[in-house]
């Protein structure tokens, strides 16, 4: 069995129902801006992203509502555990973002944290627009078709 490309992304949060609920048309990674108490919370690997999303503060791009939990050893000098995150990217970046969530209703989603080769913590974002009831079913139909046929053709041998 041919293995897969060892990736040296340490995935900390997964965002599974992203890919269920929005239509992602692009992709980007980007830098997030945390602190020294948040990096060390991260990396217990103990954050959750299912009901985060990014959306426009001005002139940059925040994530809103990504639960990282408090540090246990830093006792005062924590830090708030849902606080809005700014997201670092370029300003061709963010101005496109912006500009599709206010003028043609996408969604900024996060899909997953991670710890890049460098130790860096990032974000890769998402641009998608919510799916309808009946996208959902046909998502669903589709999933379970290609498990059904996987499982004959191993049956097959």
């Amino acid at each position: 069995m041919a293995k897969k490309p060892e990736s040296k992304n340490r995935v900390v949060a997964d965002n599974r129902k992203a890919r269920f609920n929005y239509e992602i048309t692009d992709t980007v990674e980007a830098g997030i801006a945390l602190t020294g108490t948040e990096v060390k919370s991260l990396r217990g690997g103990k954050a959750t992203i299912g009901e985060a999303f990014a959306g426009p503060s001005g002139n940059d791009l925040l994530l809103f509502n990504a639960y990282i939990p408090e540090y246990l050893e830093a006792n005062r000098f924590n830090h708030d555990t849902k606080r809005p995150r700014r997201l670092l990217l370029h300003r061709r970046q963010i101005d496109k973002f912006i500009g599709a969530t206010q003028r043609e209703g996408y969604t900024v989603v996060p899909l997953k944290i991670y710890f890049n080769e460098q130790g860096r913590a990032k974000v890769e974002l998402g641009l998608g627009r919510g799916k309808k009831l009946h996208d959902k079913r046909e998502t669903a139909k589709e999933r379970d078709w290609q498990r059904d046929k996987a499982r004959l053709m191993r049956a097959k041998g």
